[in-house]
């Protein structure tokens, strides 16, 4: 009972932010600082994000075979190489440091 309750609120939550962003002026949203925000905070948030799954292991900061596939994946974007390529080096990476045992 107590997971529908909270799905309940989650959906009822969802909701009232997306009305409350259709109240919000249109003024309000053409202001150069809101417009530079908003290109900028979903970066932010994905680099959180990233940094989290990546460096994080419930209570602890753990540095393992995902930081080498990250690194992989940065150096593959330095390189300018297609995303597809970036992701395939990250996950080959990540699986060969795990096969060698980190």
């Amino acid at each position: 009972m107590n997971v529908w309750l909270a799905i309940a609120l989650t959906a009822a939550g969802c909701y009232a932010v997306k009305l409350a962003g259709l109240l919000v002026p249109a003024g309000a949203l053409e202001r150069p600082l809101v417009r530079r925000l908003a290109g900028l905070l979903p970066v932010a948030l994905l680099a959180a994000l990233t940094a989290q799954q990546t460096f994080g292991a419930g209570q602890q900061v753990v540095l393992d075979a995902r930081a080498a596939g990250l690194a992989a994946a940065g150096i593959a974007l330095l390189l300018r190489a297609p995303f597809l390529l970036v992701v395939g080096a990250a996950v080959a990476v990540t699986a060969g440091v795990r096969a060698l045992g980190g």
